[in-house]
């Protein structure tokens, strides 16, 4: 028997169901459920990078969307607090990399 105690999309017991196998699972309580989708965006943040693959990037935004639906706050909401962010400090096309700053008065 296989151990997962982790947080699994919406569909995931029916397949199983489908392929014959027994399981147990549980519904979580906010609580509970506010952990374990954070620690499902570092699972889908570690599996993107060390795959890069388009695929576990859109795991990745899938489970940014449901800490979205969970805090109520729409993807138009989010986008526009994106954009936001991008006009004030910029995208990331420049490619550019901060190496240090002298923080001494001059």
């Amino acid at each position: 028997m296989k151990v997962y105690n982790k947080l699994v999309r919406d569909k995931i017991p029916d397949i199983i169901k489908e392929s014959g196998k027994h399981f147990n699972i549980s519904i979580l309580n906010d609580d509970d459920y506010i952990k374990s989708i954070n620690l499902k965006l570092q699972e889908e943040l570690d599996e993107y990078y060390n795959s890069d693959s388009v695929e576990e990037l859109a795991d990745l935004v899938e489970v940014v969307y449901a800490i979205l639906e969970h805090k109520g706050i729409s993807i138009e909401e989010f986008e526009k607090i994106r954009n936001g962010k991008k006009h004030e400090r910029g995208g990331f096309s420049k490619k550019i990399l901060l190496i240090n700053v002298d923080d001494r008065d001059e």
